[in-house]
């Protein structure tokens, strides 16, 4: 297979000196276009996006140097090597030449030999700016899958922390209040057999009603019930959240296993809980989930991304709405939200790293592109749908098994 043909475009309105380079270039078996002044140079650059561009200084209507200022104003022709061609060799054109955006020029008469090095010379050196941006974006892929591993090798170091450092404590808490409440129902009971005992003296019952009024035993012995409730289930709630923690992180296994992806987005809530609680109102729509093949904490570092986001996206009191579904061999996750919204230029940017529409200082721009990363390693991909005004909605598709992928 023949390597595609770089082109090159030529823009003169000398028709000599035109026809001289093209047959030069067509014969060094380069693509040639021509242009006779800079409107039609900037037209030919929107439309074909030439790999180099030989541009005349002195030309009717907008001369060579207003034309490549106005190509290094648009990102689609910015990266495009221009090489003057100029009979003004003085200091200050050649200055100006390079001020416009120029990156090499030749003098006039052409010397094609000298030409055609040049031009060689700076595709050469786009082609290298072409592989170094690849290999930084590469790069940056490479260190968004690094802090994603950091984060989340911290979240497992903070859970088995959490679960050493809480557990023991809240066992001998829920260990003393089971005492405390044999302690003060055994009381109770002394209490009510001391009333019993007195009533066969009327003076000594009588007083003892007073006794028991004042101190209002009969509201205490009722409270008491109650308290000893919230305690114990305030209790579990800490159990709860560090199990939710926990799970959320699977520190001890990041391999891939089935895992029930419900559980997954129930332990997420119960971390983000916090940031949701006073912005929104959560519905659940759970569809029948198959057990998913997947690396169980990335998936719900994705979950937890998409979840802070949607509360993030309401400004006072909306609801964020979790659905889930089978399709095939695919699993699909939808988390929505009734917030701002986002336009199409921001929904083309938001999987770009570092890209944030919130104020500087609030998000890093790291939580998207991370999340896209994690879902196509796992052979799924994410949609977004948004209007502004009327909220998003981002659904993550997986294959059951990893082999299903595309």
């Amino acid at each position: 297979m023949k390597p595609e043909r770089q082109t090159i475009l030529i823009v003169d309105d000398v028709p000599a000196n035109i026809g001289v380079l093209v047959d030069f270039l067509e014969e060094k078996q380069f693509r040639v276009l021509v242009a006779r002044d800079g409107e039609e140079a900037l037209a030919r650059c929107q439309l074909v996006k030439p790999d180099l561009v030989l541009l005349d200084v002195m030309m009717p209507g907008i001369d060579g140097l207003e034309t490549c200022r106005r190509l290094k104003q648009h990102s689609e022709t910015v990266h495009i090597p221009v090489i003057f061609m100029t009979a003004m060799t003085d200091s200050d054109n050649v200055v100006a030449a390079f001020e416009a955006g120029g990156v090499d020029y030749v003098t006039k008469p052409i010397r094609i030999t000298e030409v055609l090095a040049r031009i060689h010379t700076h595709l050469a050196l786009r082609e290298m700016h072409r592989q170094l941006s690849a290999q930084n974006t590469l790069l940056q892929e490479t260190n968004d899958r690094l802090l994603q591993a950091e984060k989340m090798a911290s979240i497992g170091q903070l859970a088995a922390g959490v679960a050493h450092e809480i557990n023991n404590p809240i066992g001998f808490v829920n260990c003393n209040l089971g005492n405390l409440q044999t302690y003060v129902t055994t009381l109770f009971r002394v209490i009510d057999d001391f009333q019993q005992a007195a009533a066969a003296t009327r003076a000594v019952a009588t007083r003892m009603a007073e006794l028991k009024e004042a101190a209002e035993v009969d509201f205490i012995r009722h409270d008491f019930a109650a308290l000893m409730d919230e305690s114990r289930d305030g209790l579990q709630r800490v159990k709860d959240i560090v199990q939710a923690l926990k799970d959320f992180a699977h520190a001890d296994n990041a391999n891939t296993a089935s895992a029930d992806l419900h559980q997954g987005l129930d332990s997420t809530l119960h971390i983000v809980s916090s940031e949701i609680r006073n912005k929104a109102d959560v519905v659940k729509e759970y569809g029948d989930l198959p057990p998913v093949e997947c690396v169980a904490s990335q998936l719900n570092q994705v979950f937890m991304n998409l979840l802070v986001n949607a509360a993030h996206a309401i400004a006072v009191k909306g609801v964020i709405t979790i659905r889930t579904g089978r399709a095939g061999q695919w699993v699909w996750i939808e988390i929505g939200d009734t917030g701002a919204g986002m336009n199409a230029d921001t929904i083309q940017r938001i999987f770009e790293p570092f890209f944030t529409t919130k104020p500087i200082g609030i998000g890093t721009g790291l939580g998207l592109s991370v999340s896209y990363g994690i879902v196509k390693r796992h052979g799924g991909r994410i949609d977004v749908h948004s209007e502004l005004g009327t909220g998003s909605q981002f659904t993550v598709h997986l294959p059951i098994h990893r082999e299903a992928s595309p």
